[in-house]
């Protein structure tokens, strides 16, 4: 099993898209579990989950079951919660709180069957607070997508500087071993072939090996969401594939060798 983790300090990076068609990409051939860790529960909503109940929000509190849901064939969800935010405010003197999806897996791993899934993929706020900080703790990998755009370019060193931070943070006490272990790597998102700030990054990053991939801007990405309809699905129609053929076997080989290095 491999868990991944998209964070992104900076907001309108397109984490969520990604996160949603990677994973939807990934059940072409692997069982999928995804955890919405954003309490605006975007990727919750795109799946039309909207319980109150048995939400990721039982994890960080320790007091009710989590319910995991079949979406689809190969893909299942643990729902996000509007109120995240106050738990995390609620839980902020608890010295266990950024372990506290650490301990919630540990527990559940074989109750919840968790060990049949060969991928976790999990979306956050985009912010370093609890939610996240768990995130990270338990991922082998972080995707984080860095966009054309100066404030875009410096999110990308202030996760950096925050996750080493953590790493520093999160120890076994007995064997000062961290507990973050995830390597860390950049998706270069909302590319445009035609404008300065994107020539400007792919300069900037173009020694950079941790950036695994440069992905094109493209309205199909946006409607994907929008009418909760993943490429792949979209590809899947003769139609559509025909039309959309070059992006969508870009596409193809940035989640194939993006999934090869991770």
């Amino acid at each position: 099993m491999k868990i991944i983790t998209f964070a992104a300090i900076k907001g309108g990076v397109g984490k969520t898209t990604l996160a949603f068609n990677y994973a939807e990409w990934l059940a072409a051939n692997n069982n999928v579990l995804l955890l919405d860790l954003d309490h605006q529960c975007n990727l919750s909503q795109i799946y039309n989950c909207y319980d109150t109940e048995g939400t990721v929000g039982n994890i960080f509190l320790g007091n009710g079951l989590v319910k995991i849901h079949s979406i689809k064939k190969n893909i299942s969800l643990i729902v996000g919660d509007m109120h995240l935010d106050d738990i995390e405010t609620s839980i902020e003197n608890k010295t266990n709180k950024n372990m506290l999806l650490y301990m919630w897996l540990s527990d559940n791993y074989e109750k919840l069957h968790i060990d049949k899934y060969d991928y976790i993929i999990i979306d956050t706020h985009p912010d370093f607070a609890t939610a996240t900080k768990n995130a990270v703790i338990i991922s082998n990998t972080i995707l984080s997508p860095i966009t054309p755009s100066e404030h875009g370019y410096n999110a990308k060193f202030n996760l950096e500087e925050r996750i080493n931070e953590l790493s520093k943070e999160a120890i076994d006490f007995s064997t000062r071993q961290s507990y973050v272990t995830a390597k860390l790597f950049f998706l270069a998102n909302m590319m445009r072939h035609n404008t300065k700030s994107s020539h400007e990054l792919l300069e900037v990053i173009k020694d950079d090996d941790r950036v695994l991939a440069k992905i094109p801007e493209k309205e199909l990405f946006n409607r994907s969401t929008l009418d909760k309809m993943s490429l792949s699905t979209m590809s899947d129609d003769h139609k559509m594939y025909v039309k959309q053929s070059k992006f969508f076997d870009e596409i193809n080989q940035i989640f194939t060798d993006i999934t090869k290095i991770i």
